[in-house]
């Protein structure tokens, strides 16, 4: 995989950012010492209290067209699967709870796959030559290599993956089935933890709990073969 440049680079404006981010942090501490951590807390208590009766109140088919469309634009996957089983598990049965959250991260992982490829693509490609860079170049050997590694390698947002396959034209059909066997399992590992944790069921907490270290284990065994794979190449 390959980066080619195209135009003179340009620096990325780091140290503004960071500094955006310093000041904005400054003034948050400032805020929440004004007002008093315990005041903060309470009404966060209390927002939060809001947030769920609102949630539970529009019904599952709001909760998971929401989990299927919200992390197209950042939002992170985990915190709808773990709150799926508290939120809705007593009122769908745990089978109807996972059939709606792996529907909801099929649409989620195609819906961002093709909104990369064929609608923002020649927007990065824009944005990228103005920093001097190209879209990556993947030659048809390596797209496995890539799906995998980018799904294995811990820190790499959910988004972030989705898009960058999609920019990447890695074929669809190849993505979407490895996609979806780790990420249905990580997420219904999610699911099963916090619907357990809810009923306070300790043996299928541990069992989620093992399905997520199994998993996590092998992806990461993979990524390393990956990278040993290719150091030797």
């Amino acid at each position: 995989m390959s980066v080619a440049p195209t135009v003179p680079s340009k620096k990325l404006p780091l140290a503004k950012l960071a500094l955006a981010a310093g000041l904005a942090a400054v003034l948050l501490a400032g805020l929440v010492y004004a007002l008093g951590w315990q005041a903060v807390l309470a009404q966060a208590q209390r927002m939060l209290q809001h947030g769920v009766a609102l949630v539970t109140g529009a019904g599952p088919g709001v909760y998971f067209a929401a989990m299927a469309v919200l992390p197209a634009v950042g939002a992170p996957m985990a915190p709808f699967a773990l709150a799926a089983g508290p939120l809705f598990g007593e009122r769908l049965g745990f089978p109807l709870l996972i059939l709606f959250g792996v529907i909801a991260i099929t649409i989620n992982l195609t819906f961002t796959y093709w909104l990369a490829r064929r609608w923002l693509r020649p927007f990065f490609t824009k944005v990228l030559g103005r920093f001097g860079y190209a879209l990556p170049q993947v030659g048809p050997g390596e797209i496995t290599d890539l799906i995998v590694l980018l799904r294995a390698t811990p820190g790499v947002p959910f988004l972030v993956q989705n898009y960058l396959l999609g920019l990447a034209n890695a074929p669809f059909v190849r993505y979407l089935v490895i996609s979806c066997g780790i990420q249905w399992t990580l997420n219904v590992a999610f699911m099963l933890f916090g619907n357990a944790l809810n009923q306070g069921k300790g043996k299928t907490v541990l069992t989620a709990v093992l399905i997520f270290v199994a998993v996590s284990v092998a992806l990461n065994i993979a990524r390393k073969r990956l990278a040993q794979k290719k150091a030797a190449a």
